[in-house]
């Protein structure tokens, strides 16, 4: 399966759990499972996506001069900022909440 076919599928399960409230976006700039009791096969989608931002942050830093947290940090407030109203967000404290 091509790449792109790949990621669009990724992007269609991760939004459906988002829709469920399974899964969230954290402040740090990662998903989160939101529940204990996820699908495995969930939990390891949720994985190899932050693995992958995990990557990219690292490669933007590198360009930019900053850290990878700080990368990580800038792109967690946008995802906050962009979730839909209902979807679960993770703020400094650790706390899971809806928007």
């Amino acid at each position: 399966m091509p790449e792109a076919a790949v990621r669009q599928l990724f992007r269609a399960q991760i939004e459906a759990a988002k829709d469920q409230g399974v899964v969230g976006e954290r402040i740090d700039g990662y998903l989160g499972i939101v529940k204990g009791g996820a699908d495995p096969s969930l939990v390891r989608l949720v994985q190899d996506i932050n693995n992958r931002r995990r990557a990219a942050y690292g490669e933007t830093a590198e360009k930019t001069g900053t850290t990878p947290q700080q990368v990580a940090r800038v792109t967690g407030e946008r995802l906050i900022a962009q979730a839909a109203p209902g979807e679960y967000i993770m703020d400094d404290s650790g706390t899971w909440s809806q928007k």
